[in-house]
This record gives structure tokens, sequence and C-alpha cells, in this order.
């Protein structure tokens, strides 16, 4: 059974409609009293609540009973239902307890869906210690799709665990992690592993696409829609329906950009540029960032109901150096790779060498290791490769060795005109090399790429 609490009889009797067609059987109600009692006496699957129950529309008396509520049952999954100028309360509701919220006025189908999900969730069995076995990675193997992903790290067995339980259902992901530390592998690892499989994966790097084209990029466009608009563009969004958009680097993305995504996650509809007909969308959002998002809230640089949105369930990639083990797996898989790749079936790293690439840091983690093995391969003429191999190919210049002139005094130079300065310095230590510059200053191209147009900086400086 179902609870929905709301003061307006409309309301309650076009839900009840709703969940009876849809199979869920539902109590309406409409005062904090009658909800309290109800959840006493028989606790529902799940509650639909509206935030407000008093003439000055606070909605602070909904954050109230949903305290009251969670107090009652802990367990008990609650889903807001709000308005779009009181989003911020949906979001304290969030911080609250509340599983997720929805806006009016709602799609049907939308609703059903953001349920479902929030019942999958709910009703997933919690996930159990790893029962003591002679190869834990080849049980998940047997369940799972994960054969594009190389390790048996505990970490990481961890996270494949986590990616099995939520790949079934709809639920909203944010991949957080390091760069370099495989967050498109598990993206499409949910998607192959989800009921999508068979529909559309469409990766976006969001750091890539300024503020300027990101409607035109994502919603697509009609022919004469702009002025550079020759022909139709088919957006990011329409290709991704029926199946999973990856929005990478989501971090990146500039806040008047952010509202308009948040649109699109809250309604799932969309309007192509030059196009005023509204468009249903079906999709599930995996999102992956290698920035901490709760500090971009609390410094006004990410939406926090943007953060809420995209942020239902949360995974953690390890870095490298946090699962030393499986660099030796990593660099025998890299290596199995490049002797198909250049007809070197003789090609193999030597025992040594693994030892020596098991104490490294890599910083760029996977991604510098699978570079620094090709590298090796590519550079040195032996069969059987040693440390020395790749010794001789690891940068001698650190990040970290810029040199950089001394800072100039308090006052002096705006926060801007500094970072232009600390930019033109890097371009001109890396001889305009992109993307170690890049790396250097802990940005990702775009988000340089950026940066460079903001301050007028020729890209070949």
């Amino acid at each position: 059974m179902f609870l929905i609490v709301d003061d307006d009889l409309a309301i309650r009797t076009s839900l009840k409609l709703l969940l009876k067609q849809a199979g869920y059987p539902a109590q309406a109600v409409a005062t904090p009293a009658e909800a309290l009692a109800a959840v006493r006496e028989t606790p529902p699957r799940l509650v639909l609540l509206d935030m407000n129950f008093a003439l000055d529309t606070s909605g602070h008396d909904g954050l109230a009973l949903l305290a009251q509520l969670k107090a009652e049952a802990p367990q008990l999954p609650v889903i807001l239902i709000t308005g779009w100028g009181s989003i911020e309360l949906a979001v304290a509701g969030m911080k609250a307890g509340a599983a997720e919220f929805v806006t009016k006025p709602w799609h049907n189908d939308s609703l059903l869906q953001t349920i479902g999900t929030v019942l999958a969730l709910q009703e997933a069995p919690a996930e159990a210690a790893p029962v003591p076995a002679a190869n834990p990675r080849r049980q998940l193997d047997q369940q799972f799709h994960f054969q594009a992903i190389i390790g048996h790290d505990a970490q990481l067995l961890h996270v494949l665990r986590q990616v099995g339980q939520v790949a079934a259902t709809d639920a909203a992901v944010l991949i957080e992690g390091e760069s370099g530390t495989g967050k498109e592998l598990i993206a499409e690892a949910i998607h192959r592993n989800s009921h999508r499989a068979r529909q559309p994966f469409v990766k976006v790097n969001l750091g890539g696409i300024s503020a300027s084209l990101f409607e035109s990029e994502m919603f697509g466009h009609r022919r004469g829609a702009f002025t550079d608009a020759k022909t139709d563009r088919v957006g990011r969004f329409e290709l991704a329906n029926g199946g999973t958009i990856f929005l990478d680097e989501i971090g990146e993305l500039e806040l008047a950009s952010q509202v308009k995504l948040l649109r699109v996650l809250q309604d799932r509809t969309y309007e192509v540029l030059g196009d005023s007909k509204p468009r249903r969308l079906d999709m599930r959002v995996i999102a992956a960032t290698n920035r901490n998002l709760a500090e971009l809230v609390q410094q006004g640089r990410f939406r926090e109901d943007l953060f809420y949105r995209i942020n239902l369930i949360a995974v953690r990639l390890p870095a490298l150096r946090e699962r030393p083990q499986d660099i030796p797996l990593l660099t025998q898989h890299f290596i199995a790779q490049l002797r198909a790749t250049y007809q070197r079936p003789a090609l193999k790293v030597g025992t040594r060498a693994l030892h020596w690439l098991r104490e490294q840091a890599l910083p760029g983690n996977i991604r510098e290791l699978k570079n620094l093995v090709e590298r090796a391969v590519l550079v040195s003429g032996h069969e059987e490769l040693g440390p020395e191999d790749f010794q001789a190919n690891v940068l001698q210049t650190p990040a970290h060795s810029i040199n950089i002139s001394p800072l100039p005094a308090p006052g002096s130079m705006t926060l801007d005109e500094l970072e232009a300065h600390m930019i033109r310095q890097s371009l001109a230590h890396y001889d305009g090399n992109i993307s170690r510059v890049a790396k250097a200053l802990g940005l990702s191209r775009g988000a340089l790429y950026r940066r460079l147009e903001k301050h007028g900086i020729p890209f070949d400086a």
C-alpha cells in the first residue's frame, strides 16, 4: 500500500487513480495528523508527500512532517512533490532523508519511473559481506558483464558489487574518482548490465562544451535556428533516448548550463532550438567527475539541486595507488593488447619490471600506466621488458616542478590576472603542449580551452 499526503483533493484523486492503474494500491490523506496515524497503523511501501499544507506555502510544514515520518519509520521511502519555486526546500528534504523529489506539474510516465526506481533501490537486497571464495572476481563475472574491467582488489570488487546492485534500476549514478581511474568503463558496465543494454549509450564530455554551444550540442537545432545553423542537428539527448547518457566531467559545466541540464533531468522534456514543440525523454543518467562536487556546491560553483538530482547513487573509484596489486594485472592486459596490435607475439614484461611498476605513484592512474607501457613497447627493442625500459620513458619533468616565478604582492593583481599569468607561464614551460599544461594545472583540456578563450590567450602561445 502507498500513502499519498496532499491537502488538495484533486491531486489526491489524480495520484490515487494513476497509482491504481499502475498496479499500486494507495491510501490518500489530507493532513499531517492523518499521515502519521496511517504510518503508525500500517507502514506503507512508499509515501508521496506534498511539501505544503499551509496558506503561506513555505514548505516548512512538509519538512516537519517528513522528519516525523522518518522518526516513525526510518527506512520508509518518501518522494517529495514540489513546485519549481521551492526546489531549495526539496533539496533540504533530500538532506533530511527523502528518497527523491518531483516537481509540479509532473508527467505521469516520469513519476511512475521515479517510483519504480525508488522501490527497486529500497527493496534491493543489501550488499552482504563477501563470501570467502577461491576467486570472488570470477563469481562476479558469472553474474554480470564486467569483462572490460581488470582487477581483483577488494575496493574494486566492492565497486563492482555496487554496480551490479544498481544496474537493474534506473537510478541516477554519480561516479567519482581521479582522472584515469576508469570512470567511463564503470559507466559502460552499468549500462551493459541494465535493461537498457540494447539501447544507445551516449557519451558527452561536458568539459569540452562551452555555455554558448550547450543547447545546440545537447538539444539539437533546426536549420536556420541561428546564423550558422545551415543544417538540422540531432542533439545528444535525442541520441540517448531510450538508453543511457553519460555526462563526463560534469563538474566543469558552467552555472548557466547547469540550470538547463537540471530542467531536462527534472522534467524529462526538452525543446530543439528552432522548434517549440516539447519532446519527451526516456533515458538513464550517469555522471562522472574528478572534482569534489560537494565542495563546489559550498563554493557556489555547482547547483545544489543538480547535485542531488544526479547523486541518487554515488560510486567512488579508488586511485591506482590504492590498489597496487592490480598494477601487474593491468600491465599484462595492456601487453596482451599490444602484442596483437604490433604483431609481436613474443612480447612480455619481466617480473622485475612488474615489481618496479607496483612501486610507482602513477598520478595519472590507469591511463598513465597504459601510456607508459605502450611507450616502453614502442621505444624498446626488447621482447622482454625490464625496469630500465620503463624508467627511460618516465617523464623527467613532473608537474610540480614547473618553474613558476614568485607570487605577486597581495593587491597587485586580481584573481583573474593571476590565473592568466599562471597559464601563460605553464604554456611557456611546456612549449604550448595543451595536454601537459592541462595536467600540470589540474584541469581538463576542455576547461583549459575555456580559460584560454576567457583570457584571450592564443592557443599556440
